[in-house]
């Protein structure tokens, strides 16, 4: 292939081009920076090294001077920003919120753990209380119980006692009684006609040593002579028999004597 290059015929029209090329890419990037565009507008520049067979034919005729070319500034749109959708106003709720919500939550629990536990040791107290009343009532009857059964023991022991010293005092007074009686039976000068069946009774007054201080009859035996005949044995038996324990002196201080004829 035969190429030919003509540079002069288009120097004016590819510096024109080129000039409206660079005032296209500064308008480009003017309006670009100024709307904010997305993508800006490009122009494709087609370059030829050498000129087609029919461009050759053209050429060997005398060259006639093309038309300027003015060149074509595509119009820039800025690109249209889309409309704004009304959003639903939420109404969020404040940081603080949750937290106040937590915090509100929290004290609740709290005072609901706070009631039980005072709840439950109001209940432990009052058991306590109730079983610490229980043992002190307890410990109570149980010691009323035991006075009253050791008052009762010690009553018994005493009227045990009691009983014991009248009967040892008892003996001991029949016993001494018994040897007054046979110590005046043995002085009584017996009168005839008496019956076997008569009864004389005296009261005998005493003191300390035994000596006799009144002897009165108190119940005759139907027989004067026998109740003198008694009478007169008791002062004759003077000083009577007497324990030697002085406690037991008011036991002998006035003594009820019965006399038979026989016993």
């Amino acid at each position: 292939m035969n190429a030919a290059v003509y540079p002069e015929p288009y120097q004016l029209p590819a510096g024109i081009l080129a000039v409206a090329v660079h005032g296209a890419f500064f308008a480009l990037l003017y309006f670009g920076f100024t709307w904010q565009a997305l993508s800006p507008a490009t122009m494709t520049v087609e370059l030829w090294q050498s000129l087609p067979d029919d461009a050759v034919a053209e050429v060997a005729s005398p060259p006639v001077e093309p038309p300027p070319i003015e060149p074509r500034i595509e119009e820039i749109v800025p690109p249209t920003q889309p409309e704004e959708v009304a959003k639903p106003e939420i109404v969020l709720p404040e940081k603080e919120k949750p937290d106040v919500r937590l915090a509100e939550q929290r004290a609740a629990r709290e005072k609901a753990e706070r009631v039980a536990r005072e709840k439950a040791e109001r209940i432990a107290r009052e058991k306590a209380e109730r079983v610490a009343r229980e043992k002190v009532e307890q410990e109570a009857r149980e010691k009323a119980e035991r006075i009253a059964r050791e008052q009762a023991e010690q009553a018994e022991r005493v009227a045990r006692e009691k009983a014991e010293q009248a009967a040892a005092i008892g003996r001991v007074v029949d016993e001494y009684t018994g040897k007054i009686v046979s110590k005046i039976r043995r002085n009584i000068v017996m009168p005839p006609d008496v019956a076997d069946d008569a009864r004389a009774e005296f009261l005998v007054t005493l003191l300390p040593g035994g000596t006799v201080l009144g002897a009165r009859l108190t119940r005759s035996s139907g027989n004067a002579a026998y109740d003198s005949a008694v009478e007169r044995a008791i002062l004759k038996s003077q000083p009577l028999p007497l324990p030697t324990d002085v406690a037991m002196f008011n036991r002998f201080r006035e003594l009820e004597l019965v006399f038979r004829p026989i016993e």
